[in-house]
């Protein structure tokens, strides 16, 4: 297939990827975020395959903020469009929009990527493996700078989480979207019930890996503004696995 410069996939909205409410849960749409940039990725002849066999390195999501204009619904179909920034020495930036069958922005999402070497782990420069993209899309899902999450008060352990089988994918590491289920987790249904997820961001910082014990921890103190900070220690090494910031709103 030749290049593109935008990619887009229709999805239905299938059973096991819904919640109790039959919305679509946040970690299933961070799921389909990782299929629609894989898929991209191969179509730029930059896929899984050929990153772990022509040059010894992973893909890793280091970023991501998504906003929610509405959840879409069990059985719903919604089409998802992905297109990449120009790399800097570092990072790949890549940006999602997700539409209902009218064309309707139900999400929106601004996320960065980076490589590590297969064996040490490491980060790898971006002109290890980019060859050039087809023109690229100027236009940004949402205009915003991430990275500079901080706890504004005092953080209180919610619950601890051990990294299992059923967490992990293809990289042996704990999956960007099972991170989502930690933090959505550490609230109970009651809460489910009357909040929805408006806005989230999430910075990944270290792997998390089976048998790892996860730590999370939650700052209150900007409730009043619907936002919820939280953050995620492994305690094997008091090595901080995430942060996250999230918005939230009354249904």
């Amino acid at each position: 297939m030749k290049p593109v410069s935008l990619y887009s996939k229709d999805y239905k909205v299938d059973v096991n990827h819904v919640d109790f409410n039959g919305s679509l849960k946040l970690s299933s749409l961070f799921a389909y975020f990782q299929d629609i940039a894989g898929l991209h990725a191969e179509n730029l002849g930059m896929g899984m395959k050929t990153l772990y066999e022509e040059h010894g390195v992973l893909w890793v999501l280091a970023r991501i903020r998504v906003d929610i204009v509405r959840y879409p619904l069990w059985k719903e179909e919604i089409t998802i469009e992905t297109w990449p920034q120009e790399p800097n020495k570092i990072e790949f930036a890549r940006d999602f929009l997700v539409k209902d069958a009218k064309g309707n922005i139900l999400a929106k999402a601004v996320s960065t990527w980076v490589i590590i070497d297969v064996i040490n782990r490491r980060l790898r420069k971006t002109e290890s493996i980019y060859t050039g993209y087809p023109p690229t899309l100027k236009e940004r899902a949402i205009d915003c700078r991430m990275g500079s999450l901080k706890p504004e008060g005092q953080l209180e352990l919610v619950y601890e989480r051990t990294v299992r089988y059923s967490d992990i994918d293809v990289n042996e590491h704990l999956n960007n979207s099972k991170y989502v289920d930690f933090i959505m987790d550490s609230f109970n249904l009651e809460v489910h019930k009357k909040y929805r997820t408006k806005s989230i961001e999430v910075n990944y910082s270290n792997e998390a890996l089976p048998g790892d014990i996860i730590a999370i921890y939650k700052d209150k103190s900007q409730l009043n503004s619907n936002i919820i900070y939280m953050e995620g220690i492994n305690k094997k090494d008091n090595k901080l696995i995430f942060k996250t910031q999230i918005e939230i709103e009354k249904k």
